[in-house]
C-alpha cells in the first residue's frame, strides 16, 4: 500500500518587504541580501495573523467538504506557538469545521516539527488506511530590527493531507536520522525573538546532512543519480545551495550542472518569503513540483529536513502518476498579488507584533485572509472566519 502526501496547501501573509531595499536602510550593500544569502522578499506578517490563522489559511486550500469526515489527526509543528498549553491544532480544526471525533496535538523541535508530524501520520495511515491526516508547518521568524538574522525572517504554513494511494507523492522506503543535543538556535521561554549562533547552524547543519545522507546511502544502497532532485530545509536559500553543493562535490561536472539548476526551481518560493522555520522544507518542495519542468512520474526526490538544537532526518518520496492533476497554481496566484509595503511599514507592524494587550481588538478590514485574529479577551484568542 503506497502512503503519502496527497495534497499540499499554502498561505502567507499579502504584503511583503523587498530586501534590496532593506539592504540600502540597514547601509548595507543589496547583493550580500540577495546574493550572499539567497532571499529577494520577505514576507511580512501583521497582527491580525498568527500560526493558528496562517496553518487554517493553509489548510482551506486542500481541506474541502468531501473530507471532512474522512481526517481524524491533526497534528501541527510549529517553534511558534501561541499557548504553553493549548495546541495550535485545536484552534484550527475548529476553524476548519472538522469532527469532534479527531486527535489534535504541536510538535516542536525547531525546524523539524512538521516532519516529526509527517512521519507520524505515515504510521498512522499504515494502521488506518481508510483515513486522512492534516499535517501543518506554521511559524513566524523572529530575530529583531537591525538584527545580523533580520534579513532571514519571514512568515507562514504549510499543509499537508496525508493518506493511502496519494495523488501526489508517495513515502519511497524508510528514513534516516542523526540527532545532538546542540545550541546553534533556541528562543528561552518569554522571549518573541530567537538567538542563534549563525556560523556554528550553517556548520551543524551541513554536519548532519553528512551523517543522515551517507546512513541513507549505507542503508538503501542509494547514490546520487537515483534522485532526480533534492529539496532542503532552507532557513536562508543560500543554505540550501551549501547543501546541494555539498551533496554533488564529487560527481562530475556536468552532473554538477544539472544538480544545481535544478536546485533553483526549489528555491524559487522560498527566495521571496522567506523563513518558514517548520514550513521551509516543504515550501521548497512545493515550489520545486510547480516551478520544475524536468519532473516526471516515477521521480524520487530526496528530501532533507534540519531543525535546530538539534535533529534532521534524510527521506525519498516518489511522484505518482498523474501528479500533474495536483498542482492547481494558487501558490504562484497568492504570491504574485501581494502588495510591498516600505521599510518603514515594516518596522511599525514588527514592533506591533512583539505585544499582545489582554483585551486588544484588532482591526481585520485589511486583512482579507479567511481566518483573522479578531481580539483578545481575557487572555483568550479569540478568532472568526471572514468568509
Amino acid at each position: 500500500m503506497k502512503i503519502g502526501i496527497d495534497n499540499i496547501g499554502f498561505y502567507t501573509s499579502n504584503l511583503f518587504l523587498d530586501m534590496a531595499k532593506l539592504a540600502k536602510k540597514r547601509n548595507e550593500d543589496p547583493n550580500k541580501y540577495l546574493i550572499g544569502i539567497g532571499q529577494e522578499k520577505m514576507a511580512v506578517i501583521p497582527k491580525t495573523q498568527d500560526i493558528v490563522t496562517l496553518g487554517a489559511n493553509a489548510a482551506s486550500q486542500i481541506v474541502t467538504d468531501d473530507l471532512m469526515d474522512e481526517i481524524d489527526l491533526v497534528i501541527v509543528g510549529t517553534e511558534s506557538g501561541m499557548d504553553n498549553s493549548k495546541s495550535a491544532a485545536a484552534y484550527i480544526a475548529n476553524l476548519l469545521g472538522l469532527k469532534n471525533s479527531i486527535r489534535t496535538f504541536e510538535i516542536k523541535q525547531a525546524c523539524y516539527g512538521a516532519t516529526a508530524g509527517l512521519q507520524m501520520a505515515k504510521d498512522y495511515i499504515q494502521i488506518h488506511p481508510d483515513k486522512k491526516a492534516l499535517v501543518i508547518g506554521a511559524d513566524i521568524a523572529k530575530y529583531g530590527l537591525k538584527t545580523k538574522g533580520e534579513p532571514t525572517q519571514g512568515g507562514g504554513a504549510v499543509a499537508m493531507l496525508v493518506s493511502a494511494n496519494p495523488k501526489l507523492l508517495a513515502f519511497d522506503g524508510d528514513s534516516t536520522y542523526y540527532a545532538e543535543d546542540v545550541m546553534d538556535f533556541w528562543r528561552p521561554l518569554g522571549y518573541s525573538e530567537a538567538k542563534v549562533d549563525g556560523k556554528f547552524s550553517t556548520n551543524v547543519y551541513l554536519d548532519f546532512l553528512s551523517h543522515v545522507y551517507a546512513d541513507y546511502q549505507d542503508t538503501y544502497g542509494a547514490k546520487l543519480t537515483d534522485f532526480a532532485s533534492f529539496a532542503f530545509h532552507l532557513p536562508y536559500t543560500k543554505q540550501g545551495l551549501k547543501a546541494i553543493k555539498f551533496l554533488i562535490q564529487n560527481e562530475p561536472e556536468e552532473v554538477q550542472a544539472s544538480y544545481l539548476n535544478k536546485f533553483e526551481a526549489s528555491r524559487k518560493y522560498n527566495k521571496i518569503v522567506g523563513n518558514l522555520y517548520t514550513g521551509s522544507l516543504y515550501l521548497s518542495l512545493l515550489s520545486l513540483l510547480e516551478n520544475a519542468d524536468f519532473l516526471k512520474e516515477n521521480d524520487k526526490i530526496g528530501l532533507y529536513s534540519y531543525g535546530s538544537g538539534a535533529q534532521g532526518e534524510f527521506f525519498a518520496m516518489k511522484l505518482v502518476e498523474g501528479f500533474q492533476s495536483v498542482l492547481t497554481g494558487k501558490t504562484k496566484n497568492l504570491l504574485a498579488k501581494r502588495e510591498e509595503i516600505s521599510v518603514e511599514e515594516y518596522e511599525k507592524i514588527y514592533q506591533s507584533t512583539l505585544n499582545y494587550r489582554d483585551n486588544e481588538v484588532f482591526d481585520v478590514t485589511e486583512d482579507h485572509a479567511r481566518y483573522v485574529l479578531a481580539k483578545i479577551d481575557d487572555t483568550k484568542r479569540i478568532y472568526i472566519k471572514q468568509f
